[in-house]
Parts: structure tokens; C-alpha cells; sequence
């Protein structure tokens, strides 16, 4: 296991290389060039630059999340074959620089959906929230605007401004996409990248999606063990593998799920986002610290399931707290995300020596 600490790079980031490398057993960053836009081809001078700014810094490009797949590829429509296209370049150009971990995400306009970013909990920190109730209520066409009022001014990942002003031209193009027809256009995008996928062993890490059923009457085909299940034995090579979320998957209540998902994709589990979710109602949750205790979900257990799976891969706490007076990306501080990875290490150390003897 590798600890790592998502890192949004140069000029998007208030957090620095050199603060995440003083957090104890983390050694490496998952990043992306976060000013591409989906289709484009990113080349191997911004790449290697990339990886120069992070390397002085001590420490390496563990994965890269992400590689953001676009809506012609989703929809199997417009400038499909080109879009798949400048993917397999760059999937050569990560290949030569020696990057091996891709985490994307197959889900329709909306990366991810939350009603708050900065929902005050008891211990006056602040965390993201989802309220089914709220959603309910909500015209996606003022989605734009109600994330803008909540970021903080920072650019949130999966709501860049370029997207967002495209709604209603996003969600036409969806209209004749279902469920079927979605994952059978993740299946051809799949294909296509197998051989440079293999050429460089690189492995793909499909981020569940968040939360894990159909919002505004979109399609969604990452939500529970059968999908998964399907998708890995639709395209059976080892490149073909899932970044397991345990507060996407987690958002059903449903944490013996998340056991039975790292048992049935085991070998297949390249990269995990692990945090912790506290439930006030089966329509809403928010986020909580890393600690057990502190949520609804045994982080002792996931941990475990996945040190008994052989797991080898990246991981790396997921959404924090904003405690202490920190002014950052909403759920991407750097304090509350520090103390998950010490968590997360002392969790991973305790089940390593108990099993060791």
C-alpha cells in the first residue's frame, strides 16, 4: 500500500509539495493537468513538466486523476474517434513517463453531486453535504450558479465553468442515452485503449459513481457489485479495474457492499479513495473526519478487507473537514486530510503486525 495526497497543481492548489511531503508515510501525489479540457491531448513536454515541479519537491506521481473522458465519448457521438484518440496519446505520453495509474469516471454531466460544500457539523467544521430532498427541488439548469455561490471562488472539480455553461446542450445529448447504451460506449472506449494500456502497463481505475444512483434522470452504470462485476468481466485484462470509493459506494448505506466489491475485484483494485460518511436520514449524509467513530461507516473493516485482499496499490484519504480557521478547496484542505492519512497509515500498520504475528 501507498499512502498518496490529491494534488491539483500549480495555481489551483492552496495546499503545497511541501507541506503534503511532511505528512508522515505519504510520499507521492495524485494529480492532473487540471486546465486541459476533456478530448484534448495532453503532450509529453506538459507532462514532463508536470512531473519535473513534482519531483523537486520530493516526491513522485503516484496516479493520475484524472484523465477527463468527454461527453462525445460518453454519448458515442460527435468527435468520438478523435476524442478516443488524442486518450491513447496520452495515455503513451503517461506510459513514457513512467505513470502506470489512471483514475476517470464514466458519469453523464455531472461528475458528482452535492447540495452543500460547507455544511457547519456540530464541532463547528465544515464539511460537503447531500440532501435527496433538496435535489429533489433543484432545476439542473441553476446548478451553475448554486455551486459558484458555495466554492469559495475555487474552481471545483467536475463543475469547471466551461461545462457548466453548456447544461442544456449537455443534457440533449443525453436524451436517448440509457443506462445500456452508456456502458456499452464504456466498454468501446475500453477497448480502444487496450493496446496502449497494455504497451506501457498502465491501469485504469473506474471511480464509482457519486452518489450511487440516477440524478435528474440521468443514467448511471458504476453504483454496486453487479455493475462492477459486469464491467470487469465485460473487458477482462488487468487494465481494466475499478478505483474503489468508499464514500460513493458507502453513499447507499450499504458498507458490507463495499466488503463484497474489494473480494469480488480483487487483483483488479489499482487505486482507493477512502473516507468516511455519516448518514442523519437515508436521504442525507455529509461527510465526516477519517475516524471510525466519527461517521457511519467502520473504517477499521474496509481497511482490513483490503490489507486481506493483497492489496497493493495507491490510496489516499478522500474529502476532509475544514477545521481550523484553513481556507481551501471545499473538502480539500490540507489539515483534515492530513490526519486521515495518519489514520489510515496507523490503521493499515495495526492490521499488518496483528496479522504478522
Amino acid at each position: 500500500m501507498r499512502m498518496t495526497l490529491r494534488w491539483y497543481g500549480p495555481g489551483y492548489d492552496t495546499v503545497t509539495l511541501e507541506q503534503i511531503r511532511q505528512i508522515p508515510g505519504v510520499r507521492g501525489v495524485v494529480t492532473t493537468l487540471y486546465q486541459k479540457q476533456a478530448g484534448e491531448l495532453w503532450t509529453e513536454s506538459e507532462i514532463r513538466e508536470l512531473k519535473r515541479i513534482v519531483e523537486e519537491a520530493g516526491l513522485e506521481i503516484s496516479a493520475i486523476e484524472s484523465v477527463n473522458i468527454s461527453d462525445d465519448i460518453k454519448t458515442g457521438a460527435g468527435r468520438r474517434e478523435e476524442h478516443i484518440e488524442n486518450y491513447i496519446g496520452t495515455l503513451e505520453n503517461l506510459g513514457k513517463a513512467g505513470i502506470r495509474v489512471v483514475c476517470y469516471n464514466f458519469m453523464p454531466v455531472f461528475d458528482w453531486t452535492r447540495t452543500e460544500l460547507a455544511r457547519i457539523r456540530p464541532d463547528g467544521s465544515t464539511v460537503l453535504a447531500y440532501n435527496q430532498d433538496t435535489v429533489d427541488r433543484l432545476d439542473p439548469d441553476h446548478m451553475k450558479e448554486s455551486v459558484e455561490a458555495m466554492s469559495g471562488g475555487f474552481v471545483m472539480p467536475g463543475w469547471e465553468p466551461e461545462r457548466l455553461d453548456r447544461l442544456q446542450e449537455l443534457f440533449r445529448k443525453y436524451r436517448d442515452i440509457d443506462e445500456e447504451k452508456l456502458f456499452q460506449n464504456l466498454i468501446y472506449f475500453l477497448r480502444a485503449i487496450g493496446p496502449v494500456c497494455e504497451r506501457y502497463d498502465i491501469r485504469m481505475g473506474i471511480h464509482p459513481d457519486d452518489p450511487a444512483w440516477p440524478i435528474f434522470g440521468l443514467p448511471r452504470i458504476v453504483t454496486g457489485r453487479e455493475q462492477i462485476e459486469r464491467l470487469l468481466k465485460a473487458v477482462d485484462r488487468p487494465y481494466n479495474g475499478l478505483t474503489l470509493c468508499t464514500g460513493s459506494l458507502g453513499s447507499k448505506q450499504q458498507q458490507g457492499e463495499i466488503l463484497d466489491i474489494i473480494e469480488a475485484a480483487r487483483g483488479r483494485i489499482p487505486f482507493a479513495h477512502v473516507r468516511n460518511l455519516k448518514f442523519n436520514s437515508p436521504r442525507d449524509f455529509e461527510e465526516a473526519a477519517h475516524l471510525s467513530s466519527d461517521g457511519s461507516m467502520d473504517l477499521y473493516l474496509i481497511m482490513r478487507k483490503l490489507y486481506e485482499s493483497g492489496f497493493d496499490g495507491i490510496i489516499r484519504p478522500d474529502h476532509g473537514r475544514m477545521i481550523w480557521g484553513e481556507k481551501a478547496m471545499p473538502g480539500y484542505g490540507l489539515y483534515d486530510r492530513a490526519l486521515g492519512a495518519c489514520y489510515l497509515e496507523g490503521l493499515w500498520e495495526a492490521i499488518a503486525k496483528d496479522r504478522q504475528g
